[in-house]
């Protein structure tokens, strides 16, 4: 059996998705090296903080090159500040560039609740993605953020919560996936999306 690199780039919460992955029997790396992203069969990009910080670490290590090296050859998650890196930009503190990995960009939200959003929330699914099978909408996950998502293409939007207006929850491009909330720390419904995640390595 393969393994999942999990992309150590000193803001990430590594241990608690490393727990989940080995509680559904997936084996994991948590590594900052390139090369181990390259041999693995599929990267998990995690993340906790703020965008610019985040996408300068990513850019110092060289792992953002690392990142878009495998992302469209094998299965790539980003989680929660992980999955907000994936698009154009953010605009948290200053305009910032991200991957590019998916189209859009990453606002505070506007709500009229109370930021950041922390708790469970249920999730509207808008395709059939294979992120969550075995899931239905109405599933709940765990959410801890202040900005979101704003995919430029409707069709990457593959969940959406309602936090006030609703709120891109999960975007799915070229093999590419993003979860704004935390699997791993969202009871069954979280390990059986990381478990279809992992099912997704060739």
């Amino acid at each position: 059996m393969g393994y999942t690199a999990i992309v150590d780039y000193g803001v990430g919460n590594l241990k608690s998705v490393s727990n989940a992955m080995a509680y559904i029997g997936q084996k994991t790396l948590v590594t900052g090296d390139p090369a181990e992203l390259e041999r693995a069969d599929a990267v998990i990009l995690p993340g906790v903080g703020a965008f610019p910080d985040a996408a300068d670490k990513l850019r110092q290590t060289g792992l953002d090159r690392a990142v878009l090296a495998q992302a469209g050859r094998k299965p790539v998650l980003g989680i929660c500040l992980g999955m907000q890196l994936l698009f154009d930009w953010g605009e948290e503190g200053k305009r910032c560039k991200g991957l590019g990995l998916v189209g859009g960009c990453v606002k505070l939200m506007e709500t009229e609740f109370k930021l950041p959003h922390i708790g469970w929330n249920s999730l509207e699914f808008s395709s059939g993605s294979p992120l969550f099978h075995g899931l239905d909408s109405g599933t709940y996950v765990y959410f801890v953020h202040s900005y979101c998502g704003h995919a430029a293409s409707r069709e990457d939007v593959i969940a959406r919560t309602i936090y006030g207006p609703p709120v891109v929850a999960a975007v799915s491009h070229n093999g590419v996936y993003g979860c704004q909330f935390h699997p791993e720390k969202s009871g069954e419904a979280g390990l059986q999306i990381l478990k279809n995640f992992g099912e997704l390595m060739g």
